[in-house]
């Protein structure tokens, strides 16, 4: 059994393996250039977690192990900036360049100018304060003057350095923009399309929208990125030039942009303005346009500001490219949850550096908001440069034999009657055997963050299904070779490679069989915490919704979800398959220390005055108890502060024993 740490010991190391880190999160995050595997990083975390565990006292918000977001805030305060975030002026024309330049150099006669030319990324302005290298506030961008604190959020981002990683100045604001990738846009959407909620209608938005989320941990689902690109107010430390600043930021942790250029005259500024226009599409991330900066900071103070925008810097804006084509078609594509999506199908025509015929209409509504008729000439262009999308028809150019569409009455792939629930646009097909539904649910199950079966990609599940080899998720487990060899593009060391991937996925662990199951609602953050919380998947199918929603961060929505899935007799069928094939249906959980609190059932309502909310949760795990995050029959104690709420009225009405602090920390065993 290993020693038990001293206090100071503990600190030391604590402090240690922050560093270490933090070290390896720039590499991974920031350099694109891990040093060591998943897994080392892994344990390095889970050292960290569980030091901080023990010593809750030595827990602190920019510990790497409180990315992951805390709980729900009930608004944003405001942030006065130290120094205002302007907006840039913009030029659409090499000749409104030409007249930025000509601007700058009346104002600076006889100087040598340089620009520093930048992307312009499409996502959401934010500042980051650090004090002595410590990140202690975020905000967004506001009105320039004001913004709001949203540090909780931004402590998600992994590429925004929770410390600096050299020797740091008093006091420092940080500029950039909180973006988000085109694979994570890709994939949030496809999220919200099957939980029936709106998509997002760019990056931008979709980053806007998860930077201002009240509950932290959705910010932390969203797989936001950040660049710095300058700062704001600053102490104790000097710089010459913006490019100067741009290398010491990238010094210090901060990714920093690695298209960035540096010039000496406006024709050399034109030049690599312009050749992104076309190469932007070829970038993980969305760019609208380019910046230009005046690279000498004495010369930015002396060309100073208007109200709005800074004299030294200019946006130079690609235009938007669309297309105009013709619909010639609206077809219906069925998702694994069920939902309905309406696709249109038009003419091929090139935006955005890639050739598209179709698009996604999203819902019933939507078509009608536009009036898209089939038959309609339709305007096309790429959400945010990645996703085709119909902006808006054209009805001057109707000749009166277009079509108004109409969602299905029936499944078009299996002829069950559709549905509409109360409150939602989609329309679903209730259907769980649907041959549509099958093959996304089968494909989802096999994919990267599920089971992840190498080599069960689409063209060979259409094959499966076809062909009645596959019929649920558990038949998977059932696939003989000669199935597999008598299937198109499948020899023998294909299918020798699948039969071995499929093996392996039994052990893949409960919280990605959870997620693999496609249970409505229920994403891979919530399939671990059901996985840690129950340990089987024959205590969670057991479990009642009030049990479900005692586990924080499982509502109402995700808890009526699970228990309708495992309600129904088919998928406990599944479940049984699951299971006679071999595939793991249970999770290792670490045992608690004993303790006087083991098996006890915790609730706060209130503020406390000697701990906060997550030191007093980790005492009582570490005495073996457990913190619920709702009062019911069999909550055993609830812990009430000041201003208590409605878990208070909750637990009179129920009987259940309540505490007040002092009573709290003497049953910790605390002094009083």
């Amino acid at each position: 059994m290993a020693r038990r740490l001293s206090k100071e010991e503990a600190k030391r190391r604590i402090e240690e393996l922050r560093r270490e880190i933090a070290y390896h999160d720039y590499r991974y995050y920031v350099l694109d250039s891990p040093v060591i595997s998943d897994a080392e990083y892994d344990r390095l975390v889970l050292e960290l977690m569980a030091l901080e565990e023990a010593f809750p006292e030595f827990i602190t918000p920019n510990s790497p192990t409180q990315r992951v977001g805390g709980a729900p805030r009930e608004g944003f305060p405001t942030v006065r900036h130290l120094v205002p975030m302007l907006s840039l002026a913009n030029a659409f024309e090499p000749e409104d360049l030409r007249d930025f330049d000509r601007r700058v150099r009346e104002a600076l006669p006889g100087e040598k100018v340089e620009y520093v030319v930048e992307p312009k990324i499409d996502g959401l302005a934010v500042s980051l304060l650090y004090r002595d290298g410590e990140f202690v506030q975020g905000a967004t961008r506001g009105d320039g003057e004001v913004g709001e604190d949203v540090t909780p959020n931004l402590r998600t981002i992994r590429s925004i350095p929770l410390r600096f990683l050299k020797d740091a100045p008093p006091l420092i604001e940080v500029r950039g923009e909180a973006f988000m990738p085109k694979e994570a846009f890709v994939k949030l959407n496809e999220r919200r399309e099957e939980a029936g909620e709106p998509p997002f209608a760019n990056p931008r938005n979709a980053a806007a929208g998860s930077i201002r989320q009240l509950d932290p941990r959705v910010t932390a689902g969203r797989k936001l990125d950040f660049f710095a690109y300058g700062i704001g107010h600053y102490e104790g430390i000097s710089f010459s030039t913006h490019w100067e600043v741009l290398d010491w930021l990238a010094e210090q942790g901060f990714r920093v942009n690695e298209h960035r250029r540096l010039f000496s005259s406006i024709d050399e500024v034109i030049d690599y303005v312009l050749s992104w226009q076309s190469k932007r599409f070829d970038l993980p991330y969305v760019i609208d346009g380019m910046v230009v900066k005046v690279n000498s900071l004495e010369s930015q103070a002396r060309l100073g500001a208007t109200m709005k925008s800074p004299r030294w810097a200019v946006a130079f804006k690609f235009p938007p490219e669309e297309a105009v084509t013709k619909l010639r078609r609206i077809e219906i594509s069925v998702g694994r949850t069920g939902v309905l999506t309406p696709v249109a199908v038009f003419d091929p025509v090139q935006i955005a550096g890639t050739t598209v015929s179709r698009a996604t209409l999203h819902n019933e509504d939507l078509i009608r908001e536009k009036d898209i008729r089939v038959g309609d000439y339709i305007v096309v262009h790429k959400a945010g440069d990645v996703i085709p999308e119909v902006v808006r028809s054209l009805p001057e150019r109707r000749t009166g034999n277009e079509q108004i569409f109409r969602m299905p009455d029936h499944c078009p792939a299996c002829g069950a009657k559709t549905i509409r629930e109360e409150g939602e646009v989609a329309v679903r097909c209730p259907n769980i055997s649907c041959p549509a539904r099958l093959k996304e649910s089968i494909f989802h199950f096999a994919s990267r963050n599920a089971m992840d079966i190498r080599g069960l990609g689409k063209v060979l599940v259409e094959q499966l299904v076809d062909r009645g080899l596959v019929k649920n998720v558990a038949d998977i487990y059932f696939l003989r070779r000669e199935d597999l060899l008598r299937l198109e593009r499948m020899g023998p060391k294909s299918t020798a490679n699948l039969l071995r991937e499929i093996e392996e996925s039994k052990s893949r662990g409960l919280n990605r069989l959870i997620f693999g199951l496609g249970i409505r609602h229920v994403g891979e953050r919530a399939a671990k915490l059901l996985a840690e919380h129950f340990g089987s998947i024959d205590r969670l199918a057991q479990a009642t919704e009030e049990e479900l929603t005692e586990i924080p961060e499982i509502g109402p929505k995700i808890a009526a979800s699970v228990r309708a899935f495992f309600a129904e007799p088919r998928n406990l069928e599944v479940i049984e398959r699951l299971r006679e094939a071999g595939v793991r249906l249970e999770t290792t959980k670490e045992v608690r220390e004993e303790g006087p609190l083991k098996g006890k059932v915790f609730v706060f309502t209130g503020a406390l005055k000697s701990f906060t909310r997550e030191e007093a949760k980790a005492l009582i795990e570490r005495l073996g108890g457990r913190v619920a995050s709702s009062v019911s029959r069999r909550t055993d104690y609830v812990v009430v502060g000041e201003n208590p709420g409605s878990k208070y009225d909750r637990a009179r009405e129920l009987g259940i024993k309540m505490l007040n602090e002092e009573e709290f920390k003497r049953l910790l065993g605390l002094e009083s």
